[in-house]
């Protein structure tokens, strides 16, 4: 009876071993995250590992959890060839536990700290490296036209986009400007803009978005600015901003060849945080 007493508290020594073992592999992806991303569900799975982790050591610590060698026991025979050479499964050595204890203890742990969808407004975040101030380009980017004749026509705003630019809008100091040929194109790209929601939020507001005649107007604005980030689908105008901006992002079908370590490039603005 206090053989297998012994051999229960073996097991369950080692099968808090390796649920430790595990919650250390655990921790270390857990704290592979940035602290910035970190949402309530982050904060309460760090909190239970802490709680998991202390629980653990004090069991691994107390004079209960410490292994004992369980007592010698005399061959029931009278002679010394009467000794039975048979070994019982209790008398088995505890580091010999079948792969399912090993197994159940990383269901456990896998259950309790399930992986943390980061939302939108982290990952907008994280790819603008917390940057405040951004300028973006409309047209090819927030719009579905793609060039300012286009504009003569009509103004459509993507609906894919839409909820990436009103993410930005929420810690983002956002100005749109674009290239027109008449008062009749601003005028369609602001209530294009006005339909689609996007004044609602209280982020932008019209004076934030801005319209020129020329490309290099356009780049006049961006440098007066001096935005964090610029988003455009012109090639030259994103060379020529490089050593003045801090990053870029070069929004093309086709992607083109890095001029320089601050641009990076998207087929689309939606794509470049994921959306879709």
């Amino acid at each position: 009876m206090a053989e297998s007493s012994s051999s229960s508290k073996d097991e369950v020594f080692q099968l808090i071993k390796r649920f430790g073992a595990y919650l250390t592999v655990k921790m270390s992806n857990l704290f592979s995250l940035s602290f910035h991303n970190l949402d309530s569900r982050s904060v309460g799975a760090i909190a239970g590992l802490a709680v998991a982790i202390v629980f653990t050591w004090r069991l691994l610590r107390s004079p209960g959890g410490r292994q004992r060698r369980p007592p010698k026991r005399q061959a029931p025979g009278t002679s010394s060839s009467g000794v039975s050479t048979q070994t019982s499964p209790a008398s088995l050595p505890s580091a010999a536990l079948s792969p399912s204890e090993d197994l159940k203890a990383q269901n456990v742990v896998d259950e309790f700290f399930q992986p943390v969808k980061p939302t939108l407004g982290q990952i907008v975040r994280q790819k603008l490296s917390e940057g405040r101030k951004v300028t973006c380009r409309l047209v090819g980017v927030i719009l579905e036209e793609t060039s300012p004749e286009e504009l003569q026509k009509q103004a459509t705003v993507k609906s894919s986009v839409l909820e990436v630019l009103l993410e930005i809008t929420k810690f983002c100091d956002l100005y749109l400007m674009e290239r027109v040929l008449d008062d009749e194109s601003e005028q369609r790209v602001l209530a294009a803009l006005e339909d689609a929601g996007v004044f609602t939020s209280g982020g932008l507001v019209k004076d934030k978005v801005l319209f020129c005649s020329t490309e290099n107007g356009r780049s006049s604005f961006v440098r007066q600015l001096e935005p964090d980030w610029h988003i455009d689908t012109n090639p030259e105008i994103v060379f020529q901003l490089a050593r003045f901006i801090k990053y870029e992002l070069h929004i093309s079908p086709v992607r083109p060849e890095r001029t320089a370590a601050n641009v990076f490039s998207s087929p689309s603005l939606e794509q470049f945080f994921g959306t879709v």
